[in-house]
């Protein structure tokens, strides 16, 4: 069976969606809304799928089995919990929610309705990161001390002065909502919970949100982390586990470096580019026909959005804060 979903949303990141699955026998587009109809009309038609504002009349479709939402991060709890209603399946695009009690009201929703709800960490797909799960789970970095993590772009530019990806109220914390958020998912599938936080945010060269974020964080393990993400700087991706008997870096999103005690020089692997959006939405259909579970859970999902707003916390008062 092929899921039949609508694409809720086609602005950059609605429409890059669309085009990954694009040949897909697991997933297909069939319907889609957005707010501003007449912007996103011509890819809708040049895709074979119509497209209407009317959420609603979208959940009330019975051709319709998923919904994959791609809209401005406030609403996602609103339009999971309405979409569990209507027993449809859920693919939502991170960040799930910007609090940790709007994320346990859409997940409580989804168990409700017996729906499936995943959450979109596209780079949980990276072969690099699925490699740093084998490496801890063989032993191979010994005692898990320290993670590094960095993801940066020039956004300068990048989207028109009406984009909510511009309001402050959609993006708090710059590049964390769009670009920091994965790293953090990325220390609580491999770290475990995050006990604590210590951040800073501000702006220095975007007027309308902060392009310079850092974070301090402890995990109940007793392991740290550091994060920082700009908004303001050509794009740099890495990702870096520190433990007592190795080190591995995962430099952009195809090459792993491993170092060992003994080495002398870094293993180094290369890894081919996939489309990691495709391979998460289908990863969804899966999960929605009961091939495989999906690997974001929903207690991950949740605690990333108490780590998020402790973040937001913490920046706002120049304190630690321990996360709820």
């Amino acid at each position: 069976m092929t899921v039949r979903a609508a694409i809720v949303g086609l602005g950059r990141w609605g429409q890059r969606l669309v085009n990954s699955i694009e040949g897909s026998d697991r997933i297909r587009i069939v319907a889609g809304v957005t707010r501003r109809v007449e912007r996103a009309q011509a890819f809708a038609s040049a895709k074979g799928f119509p497209l209407g504002a009317n959420y609603a009349a979208v959940l009330a479709d019975p051709a319709i089995d998923a919904v994959v939402l791609a809209t401005p991060h406030s609403l996602h709890a609103d339009q999971v919990v309405a979409a569990a209603a209507a027993g449809k399946q859920i693919f939502c695009d991170k960040p799930f929610t910007l609090d940790k009690a709007s994320a346990e009201r859409a997940v409580a929703a989804a168990k409700a309705a017996g729906v499936t709800l995943s959450v979109g960490f596209n780079r949980r797909f990276l072969p690099g990161f699925q490699e740093l799960h084998r490496l801890l789970e063989g032993g191979d970095l010994g005692t898990l001390l320290h993670a590094e993590a960095h993801f940066s772009v020039n956004a300068v530019g990048r989207y028109d002065d009406d984009s909510w990806r511009l309001d402050r109220s959609e993006a708090p914390g710059g590049g964390l909502t769009g670009l920091g958020i994965h790293l953090i998912d990325a220390m609580i599938d491999l770290m475990g919970p995050i006990a604590s936080v210590f951040a800073q945010s501000t702006s220095r060269v975007i007027r309308e949100i902060d392009d310079t974020t850092s974070v301090l964080f402890r995990f109940e393990s007793g392991a740290t982390a550091t994060l920082a993400t700009l908004l303001a700087t050509p794009m740099h991706f890495r990702f870096h586990l520190f433990g007592s008997a190795a080190h591995a870096e995962l430099r952009g999103p195809d090459r792993l470096e491993l170092t060992r005690l003994a080495d002398t020089a870094p293993r180094v692997i290369d890894y081919p580019a996939i489309d990691i959006e495709r391979a998460e939405l289908e990863a969804f259909a899966d999960a929605v026909e009961g091939r495989a579970t999906f690997p974001v859970s929903a207690d991950q999902a949740i605690h990333g959005a108490a780590v998020f707003e402790a973040i937001l916390r913490s920046a706002a008062s120049g304190q630690p804060v321990i996360v709820a």
